[in-house]
């Protein structure tokens, strides 16, 4: 099989494979290792040659990606399992290839080199292609859709929320505009549309005009944000104990979405004022990462689509080396003090005065 157009160089690599490691190397049995974004399969071989025991789930929704990563793999092809398939499909896969838990996941979101590299997929605002943006080709409506049938105020949610694009309105009226005129194809036309609906002073910083537009449009036509939302969860429910989950996110919307998961599950449930943990409270994971770790600037210069990356990382609580019951550091209560005379319970000046109509609202916190 050809090589992709471009070098494929996985990003944070020593760091991913230094932080699976310790999930990776089980006595007695081999690790199951879900790579949930396969792509050309850089992060995937490394595992697999690291670990000569660890099975590799591989999944993607990109069928060319999927063919490439099986060419790579085929040195390991007695231990994968390629499946075509969006990661939030994670649990379905696991109970059909009968693993009931996983002991390392691996998310690499966001659009792959294949993707940004390959002219007819139209990710890229930098060269000319039908505007397509699906990362699965079999399935779905194109980004060519999206632009020529949603109405003005459908777009411009779309560029708001998923391209936090601030000349979100101009855009979406100028796409209308000029469509009416003739169908909008291909990806150079959309990027002059969006270059002439942004400020000329907007235009000269931030990069180039069109890249949160054509995000926005990628995020919406393949649902990433909402099949992210399901995966995260799913994917810390199929890790066994001690087992380690790392997520490279390469855009605030991406990352908030880890953060608030990994986060979520890392904290107790248990009401704060309680002194020991009930039961089932407990928090399921432990951060290995001290917020989002970014690539270095060796790593940047080498790799220059590196730049972006946030990488956090967490691991699976064994719920026996924690049980119930056990003591929790509880701040102590706020005891009241003495009131001074003419002053209310906290403390401020008692009022002598009768407020307007609906100042009292301004004074509930």
């Amino acid at each position: 099989m050809a090589e992709p157009r471009g070098t494929h160089v996985p990003v944070l690599l020593e760091r991913c494979l230094e932080l699976l490691a310790p999930a990776l190397t089980r006595p007695g049995r081999p690790a199951v290792h879900v790579d949930a974004t396969l792509g050309l399969g850089g992060h995937a071989e490394a595992v697999l040659a690291a670990h000569p025991d660890l099975v590799l789930i591989g999944l993607d929704r990109d069928q060319e990606a999927l063919a490439y990563a099986a060419h790579r793999l085929q040195p390991y092809a007695d231990r994968t399992h390629l499946v075509h398939a969006v990661y939030d499909e994670l649990p379905a896969v696991l109970d059909r290839l009968g693993y009931p838990h996983t002991d390392g996941a691996l998310f690499d979101l966001g659009v792959s080199s294949l993707q940004l590299d390959a002219a007819d997929r139209g990710f890229s605002y930098a060269r000319e292609a039908p505007l397509d943006m699906r990362m699965d080709q079999t399935a779905g409506r194109t980004a060519e859709e999206v632009v020529n049938t949603y109405s003005a105020a459908e777009l411009t949610r779309v560029l708001r929320e998923y391209g936090e694009e601030r000349f979100a309105q101009r855009i979406a009226a100028a796409i209308v505009r000029e469509r009416a005129k003739t169908r909008i194809t291909s990806t150079a036309r959309l990027a002059d549309i969006v270059r002439d609906a942004i400020p000329a002073a907007a235009r000269r910083t931030g990069g180039h005009p069109a890249k949160r537009t054509f995000q926005a449009l990628r995020i919406e036509v393949n649902g990433e944000l909402a099949a992210l939302e399901r995966a995260m969860p799913a994917a810390v429910d199929a890790l066994g104990p001690g087992g380690r989950m790392v997520v490279l996110s390469y855009q605030s919307l991406e990352d908030r979405i880890v953060k608030r998961c990994l986060a979520g599950r890392a904290r107790s449930t248990a009401p704060v004022d309680l002194p020991v943990e009930l039961p089932g409270t407990g928090p399921t994971l432990r951060l290995l990462t001290r917020g989002a770790e970014e690539p270095g600037d060796v790593e940047v210069a080498a790799n220059p689509r590196a730049a972006s990356a946030r990488l956090r990382a967490a691991e699976r609580i064994d719920p026996t080396q924690r049980p119930p019951g056990r003591k929790r550091r509880v701040k102590a209560l706020h005891q009241p003090r003495a009131l001074a005379p003419g002053h209310s319970a906290d403390n401020r000046p008692q009022r002598t005065q009768k407020w307007g109509r609906g100042d009292d609202d301004d004074d509930i916190a």
